[in-house]
C-alpha cells in the first residue's frame, strides 16, 4: 500500500510535465515500446487487434490504446492515477473529433482489476505497472484472471541489467555500483515519506512469476538502440543504449 499510494501520488503530480518532456517522442496514438524507440507497428508483438478485445494496464494517458483502437481493437486503458488519466480524457476528446473513436478510461491498482475472468484477448503494457508495484506477481496472476484461453500478455518494463548501474547517461552510468541479485527497491523520500518507488526483478524472478499465473513465455525481447535515436532519456541514452539492453518485453500466452 506504502507502494501504491507514493506511485499515485507522484504521477498524479509529475503528469504535466512528463507529458511535457515526453509526449512528442510517445505521441498522441503511436505505440512505443520503451526509450529505445521501438514501435508496435514494427515489431507486431500484440499480433491480430482487429476486432480483438484488449486493456491496458499502467497505460498514462493511452496513446497506445489509441493505436490499437485505430486499428479495429476495442481498447480499455487503465492506470492507478488521475492525474495521467486526465492527459488520457483530453487526448481523447481530440481522438474522437478526428478519428471517430474513444477509448474508455478506468482508475485501478492493476494488482486488482475490476473485471470478469475472461473478459480480453489481450492485455498488455508500455513501461506500466510492472515495475512500480511491489508484488507484481499479483499483477501478472490478474492479467491472467482477465484473460481468455489462448490470450496473450505482453509487457516492457526496465531490463534487469539496467539495475546494477547507475541510473546515468554518460559514462559513470557504464561501471557496474550494485548486485544484480540485490531485490532492494529503489525509494524516494521527502521529510520520512515515501514519494517513489520502483522494484526490482531477475529475469529469472520474471519467468517464475508468469509461470505461477499460468501464463507461458513465447518471446523475450531486448529492443537494441537504434542509431537514429540520439535522444537522453533518464538514464537511457545512444552511449549506453550501444553496449547494454535498457528495456525488456515479456510476450506471453495462456494456456
Amino acid at each position: 500500500m506504502e507502494t501504491a499510494r507514493a506511485n499515485r501520488a507522484w504521477w498524479d503530480v509529475e503528469a504535466d510535465d512528463y507529458y511535457a518532456e515526453h509526449g512528442a517522442f510517445l505521441g498522441d496514438d503511436d505505440f512505443v515500446w520503451g526509450p529505445e524507440g521501438l514501435r508496435e507497428a514494427k515489431a507486431g508483438l500484440l499480433g491480430e487487434l482487429d476486432g480483438k478485445q484488449l486493456l491496458e494496464i499502467g497505460a498514462g494517458a493511452a496513446q497506445c490504446s489509441r493505436y490499437a483502437a485505430r486499428r479495429g481493437a476495442r481498447v480499455v486503458a487503465t492506470d492507478i492515477s488521475g492525474g495521467m488519466l486526465r492527459h488520457g480524457l483530453n487526448l481523447n476528446q481530440r481522438f474522437t473529433v478526428e478519428a471517430g473513436l474513444t477509448v474508455p478510461l478506468v482508475q485501478c491498482d492493476a494488482a486488482s482489476l475490476p473485471f470478469g475472468d475472461g473478459s480480453f484477448d489481450t492485455v498488455f503494457t508500455s513501461y506500466g505497472a510492472v515495475p512500480f508495484v511491489a508484488d507484481s506477481a499479483a499483477v501478472m496472476a490478474e492479467a491472467a484472471r482477465v484473460l481468455r484461453a489462448g490470450g496473450r500478455f505482453v509487457f516492457s518494463t526496465t531490463h534487469p541489467m539496467r539495475w546494477t548501474l547507475p541510473d546515468d547517461p554518460g559514462y559513470p552510468g557504464l561501471t557496474v555500483t550494485n548486485s544484480y541479485f540485490d531485490r532492494t527497491p529503489y525509494v524516494e523520500e521527502e521529510s520520512g515519506v515515501t514519494t517513489y518507488v520502483e522494484h526490482h526483478r531477475t529475469l529469472g524472478d520474471r519467468v517464475r512469476e508468469l509461470t505461477a499465473a499460468g501464463l507461458r513465455l513465447v518471446d523475450l525481447v531486448e529492443p537494441e538502440w537504434p542509431d537514429e535515436n540520439q535522444q537522453v532519456w533518464g538514464g537511457w541514452s545512444p552511449l549506453r543504449g550501444a553496449l547494454i539492453p535498457g528495456t525488456t518485453i515479456f510476450v506471453c500466452e495462456k494456456g
